[in-house]
């Protein structure tokens, strides 16, 4: 009587077992199995099992053997996937067989990711791809069939699909190998959405992968799949917001913004940040002040990119939330106008343009009391600026502040011009201060 499997069937172990990873060894000769199609009904389960064990088995493929071997494996799990790809074949996930499917599965993918180098550069070097991709894939399509499957109930196989897989599953998000986090991404999104139990464990293990990148690593390579899931997520969490989900907003999303290689996933975490707004007017307050905590003064490419997102923010801030959030707004407004570098000024200034703004948002006539005295001084300054582009930009911001209000604008100008004879008077008195002490120090020699 051979001995039992770990499904509790029992069936003759195939030679060589999948626990047999040597590198070193001779030409692999696997069993000729007959196919699942052409076998009896009563004998596909044994047979869909002794395939598994075959697959089971993982190869080396930074070296050139085994290539029988290797072909012979790559297509058994093209005949399971295609036999599973129909109801009828999707009956073969029983009970019994779910423990060899997810052990095949883990065998495969659950590996260590070889080391990231320290030159590399995302945007400019090609990424390292996977040379197991020939059996990967397809471990990853049929684990996907597994997943979606009708017949693949959430009470029974999660005591399979546990927390230990989900985990395994999210550490390889940082491949280098895009096809194998797009795989990723759809397989962990799927099982997020069929296993309720697992779902708050899946958010705090992508949170921890959020932490180490922003405050130890600050390289992962699959940041932006990552984002894609929980923009999904955030879509479908209910209102109002529970605490924990706004601890993650704060605590987990808007920090993001800090890395440098922000513009990789921006647009993701973007739409994560939108949803959030969307969804709870109130945490816009918090976003807000967090974009102005960590923005990026010294990087004015991040600053173009980061007032994109504020734009957006601010088409959905209600009147109630710019009450709260007005006046350090408008400062930080008034700051990027007067910004040195003259695309970021361009770019703050543009926000004049949107015309949502101007007629019912943060920059309309309702406001211009509140903003027109702190963004005056920057304004006046661009408004003689040395690229055309600000120059007109200013000017017609200005303009439209005139016609406002006029008597509000010169109330402005009048404030500027006394605060401007202040400064010189300051200026004169300071420079008389220090020529009496250059005079004492001359005396005193």
């Amino acid at each position: 009587m051979p001995p039992a499997s770990p499904t509790g069937s029992s069936r003759a172990p195939l030679n060589p077992t999948p626990s047999q990873h040597s590198l070193n060894r001779p030409e692999i000769q696997f069993p000729n199995l007959p196919t699942l199609r052409e076998s009896p009904q009563s004998e596909r389960e044994q047979l869909f099992l002794k395939k598994l064990d075959l697959c089971s088995y993982v190869f080396d493929f930074n070296v050139a053997t085994q290539k029988r071997a290797k072909d012979i494996k790559r297509q058994t799990l093209l005949e399971l996937v295609d036999y599973v790809n129909t109801p009828a074949g999707q009956a073969i996930f029983t009970e019994a067989v779910m423990a060899s499917v997810v052990k095949m599965v883990k065998e495969n993918v659950g590996r260590s990711l070889p080391p990231t180098k320290d030159d590399f550069d995302p945007e400019e070097d090609e990424p390292q791809l996977e040379p197991s991709w020939p059996h990967l894939q397809v471990v990853y399509e049929f684990f996907l069939r597994f997943i979606v499957s009708g017949a693949v109930l959430a009470k029974t196989a999660k005591r399979f699909i546990d927390q230990n897989t989900c985990l395994t599953l999210i550490n390889l998000f940082d491949s280098e190998d895009p096809r194998e986090r797009d795989y990723l991404k759809t397989i962990l999104h799927r099982i997020y959405g069929k296993f309720m139990t697992h779902r708050s464990f899946i958010r705090r293990n992508v949170s921890n992968i959020f932490y180490g990148f922003v405050y130890e690593k600050t390289r992962h390579n699959g940041i932006g799949e990552l984002l894609e899931i929980l923009g999904s997520i955030i879509n479908g969490f209910a209102i109002p917001l529970k605490k924990e989900h706004v601890t993650f907003l704060s605590k987990a999303l808007l920090p993001l913004h800090k890395p440098k290689c922000v513009n990789l996933y921006h647009q993701q975490l973007s739409y994560c940040i939108i949803q959030y707004v969307e969804k709870d007017g109130d945490t816009g307050i918090t976003v807000i002040r967090g974009l102005i905590s960590c923005w990026p003064w010294t990087d004015s490419q991040k600053q173009v990119l980061l007032i994109n997102e504020l734009e957006e923010l601010l088409e959905l801030l209600g009147y109630e939330q710019l009450q709260v959030i007005q006046t350090e707004l408008f400062r930080h407004l008034a700051r990027l106008i007067g910004s040195d570098h003259f695309q970021v000024a361009e770019r703050a200034l543009f926000l004049w343009n949107n015309e949502h703004l101007v007629n019912a948002g943060c920059l309309s006539r309702q406001l211009a009391d509140v903003i027109l005295p702190l963004i005056y001084d920057d304004l006046l300054d661009k408004c003689s600026h040395w690229n055309q582009t600000v120059e007109g930009l200013a000017q017609s911001v200005q303009k439209m502040y005139i016609e406002f209000d006029p008597s509000l604008y010169e109330s402005c100008a009048a404030g500027e011009k006394d605060r401007g004879e202040k400064k010189a008077s300051f200026e004169e008195r300071a420079l008389a201060g220090w020529k009496q002490i250059d005079a004492m120090a001359t005396s005193n020699r």
